[in-house]
């Protein structure tokens, strides 16, 4: 890449700390905007599989995060206490990787440490505000406080609640589900004495919706549990804010039809630390045209371009390989990728977004194979064929998506 000119990053989550450390192994200049005053040190844990750990490998990161997170290659579901079908999440064998559950901020942490080696420092307390002008020569944007900057390319990765989406398309904006999830953490051994459960699990029930359990730490010691918690016109949203406000009316809603379920989830309610409830609500966007603008120096990725549902757990691993994949089309394309960029992001989105179809595409199927069956149809429970998004391999997709 010819200019020296740093490209912009908006965000500093781990789509934007992950883009920065791809951008900087291809030795390319960058700046790293933050809205926050300081890093993100809280977060619940996120799911990875074998896709985005190769990509984590490749970036050095992999051999930092690999003793502090929780190896399985199995999600299993169950219905009425019996064993209803498993999701491979990732195989050492098959893919070189398991599966990995680790905190969000353990990971946001190594990625901070790797960058801060490198001499690179993430501006806090700057919070993207417009962009002023786009033309051949770049883009220039003002920040709330007044500042300004210029870039040759600037990138978005400020969540699903991203400015810089609104530069691209002012009429969209997240739309919420009328859904929450409400979780907690408890001691495995509260859940399972026995040490004999399969986990992570998700315990099927119609009256009283999914129940998730899954492992965390190294050892698995902490186990993530939770239900999804849905609106109702019986309150408008604000008197329900106020209600999941409550962390005592949390604890009492996951108990809720406790003696319903199986051993393991009366064992998990059985007491629940009001701490330790988190709530998050679930927003979508519609499928976007374009995750470039019409000039091309203002690009979107990750949950910013694509807010993945949460059923096959490949909305952070997709924005892995968003970040991956440019960082190296980028430096592939090399002065192209400047002088011509709109056709070089339009080509990488273009291959992106089939891999999301892809994903939005297993989803689908693996809500179909949880809803019971119909007319006397057995249950599928033929494995999936998930080689297409675990074994693939990036470099040679970025090859392709450059053109080479």
């Amino acid at each position: 890449m010819s200019t020296t000119q740093p490209l912009a990053i908006i965000g500093a989550g781990l789509s934007g700390l992950c883009l920065a450390l791809a951008l900087h192994q291809q030795n390319i200049p960058f700046a790293i905007y933050e809205s926050r005053p300081a890093p993100l040190d809280i977060g619940g844990a996120i799911m990875l599989s074998p896709n985005a750990l190769q990509i984590l490998d490749k970036l050095g990161i992999y051999k930092r995060l690999e003793p502090r997170g929780f190896a399985f290659e199995k999600l299993y579901f169950q219905n009425d206490g019996k064993l209803l079908d498993t999701f491979e999440f990732g195989s050492k064998e098959k893919y070189g990787y398991s599966g990995m559950r680790v905190y969000r901020y353990e990971l946001i942490q190594i990625m901070l440490d790797m960058i801060s080696e490198a001499g690179i420092k993430p501006h806090y307390g700057k919070k993207f505000a417009r962009i002023i002008k786009e033309d051949e020569d770049g883009v220039s944007w003002e920040f709330e406080d007044g500042t300004t900057g210029q870039a040759p390319l600037l990138i978005g990765a400020d969540g699903i609640h991203s400015r810089v989406r609104s530069y691209i398309y002012p009429q969209i904006a997240p739309i919420f589900t009328n859904m929450a999830g409400i979780s907690a953490v408890v001691p495995t051994k509260q859940a399972d004495p026995s040490g004999q459960a399969n986990l992570p699990v998700t315990i099927m029930n119609k009256d009283h919706g999914a129940f998730v359990a899954a492992p965390q730490r190294k050892e698995g010691s902490e186990l993530f549990v939770g239900k999804q918690f849905r609106y109702t016109e019986e309150r408008d949203r604000d008197a329900w804010e106020q209600l999941l406000s409550d962390k005592n009316w949390c604890v009492e809603f996951l108990r809720t039809g406790r003696e319903d379920y199986p051993p393991i989830v009366k064992n998990i309610v059985s007491h629940i630390d009001p701490n330790t409830i988190n709530i998050w609500r679930f927003h979508i966007i519609p499928k976007l045209d374009s995750w470039v603008s019409k000039g091309g120096r203002v690009l979107i990725l990750g949950d910013a371009a694509h807010a993945i549902p949460p059923t096959a757990g490949q909305g952070v691993n997709q924005a892995f390989e968003d970040v991956y994949t440019f960082g190296k089309v980028i430096a592939k394309a090399g002065t192209k990728a400047i002088q011509e960029a709109p056709e070089v992001l339009r080509n990488w989105q273009q291959k992106r977004q089939s891999r999301i179809d892809g994903v939005l595409q297993l989803n689908d199927a693996i809500n179909k194979r949880r809803l019971p069956a119909q007319n006397g149809e057995s249950i599928v429970t033929e494995p999936f064929d998930l080689h297409w998004l675990y074994g693939v391999d990036f470099d040679a997709m970025a090859d392709e998506m450059a053109g080479n």
